[in-house]
């Protein structure tokens, strides 16, 4: 047994399993102290710095572009303009502009131009032309119909469509809301006596 690392009998160790031995400290210091007393190596050559980034990193076009050949001025003589103008006599009144007949209406109206431009487009009929006709008046007899009985605005559509969801939304919301409402008016007023 040496002075450095005494021996001790495993009766003296202590019996916690988590904590190390007294020889395992004793082990660690000993390295610890022969890494400080061993000849230092000689310490790898460090790679040199990364060049530190400029604050002015801008790039300057004019050093980067190639000169530009500045245009040279072109020599221009504006041309003598002569205005022949006699004395004028502002005494006198101007005539009056006579007024042009507005262009007459076009003759054909919009159906006739629709059905001539179908007409152009459809090279072969699935329909004959009387029975052509036939629906269409059909058509134009049902849509002066609505339009002169049933002159609805877009108001009176909205309307009529909101007014199922409004009575729906009411008959769920409305009962609790009054409830709720009655209830804290009943306590205001019984706090208040």
């Amino acid at each position: 047994m040496s002075a450095a690392s005494p021996k001790f009998p495993d009766t003296m160790k202590d019996s916690s399993a988590g904590e190390p031995s007294m020889e395992d400290i004793l082990a660690s210091i000993r390295r610890i102290i022969a890494d400080d007393n061993a000849p230092e190596a000689e310490p790898e050559a460090a790679p040199p710095p990364a060049p530190k980034p400029r604050l002015d990193d801008v790039l300057d076009l004019a050093q980067v572009a190639k000169p530009v050949r500045r245009p040279q001025p072109v020599a221009f003589d504006p041309p003598e303009i002569e205005f022949d103008i006699d004395e004028v006599d502002f005494s006198t009144p101007e005539p009056e502009p006579v007024p042009v007949a507005p262009p007459p209406p076009p003759q054909s109206s919009a159906p006739e131009r629709l059905q001539a431009a179908v007409e152009e487009q459809v090279v072969e009929r699935l329909v004959s032309k009387t029975t052509d006709d036939s629906v269409g008046q059909h058509f134009t007899m049902l849509a002066h119909t609505v339009l002169t009985n049933n002159a609805r605005t877009l108001e009176d559509l909205v309307k009529d469509m909101l007014r199922p969801m409004l009575k729906s939304w009411l008959d769920d919301n409305l009962p609790t809301m009054v409830e709720r409402l009655v209830r804290a008016e009943i306590e205001r007023v019984a706090r208040g006596r």
